[in-house]
């Protein structure tokens, strides 16, 4: 299975690593990633493969918040199907 991880908010020090750092410690594959910073925000789109994540769905959800609020960002993590079906007419 494939997710959408959405980072944006103001630029700091950090971001990619801590983002990453989550990744590698659920197992979390990173098969695509852009990134972009507009002015004094910084965003970023990563695609994941959690075909072999170590914890569980919900967790994955409250450790990527988590992250948001200690970053003071907004970070999302939309399952792949889920974020196409809200792309498709």
């Amino acid at each position: 299975m494939k997710a959408v991880i959405t980072v944006m908010g103001k630029d700091c020090v950090g971001v990619i690593a801590k983002i990453s750092n989550l990744c590698s410690q659920m197992n979390i594959n990173i098969e695509d990633v852009t990134q972009s910073i507009m002015q004094d925000m910084f965003c970023m789109i990563m695609l994941v493969n959690l075909s072999k994540c170590s914890v569980s769905q919900e967790e994955v959800r409250e450790a990527f918040a988590q992250a948001g609020q200690e970053l003071k960002m907004q970070v999302t993590f939309t399952r792949q199907e889920v974020f196409s079906a809200m792309h498709e007419i």
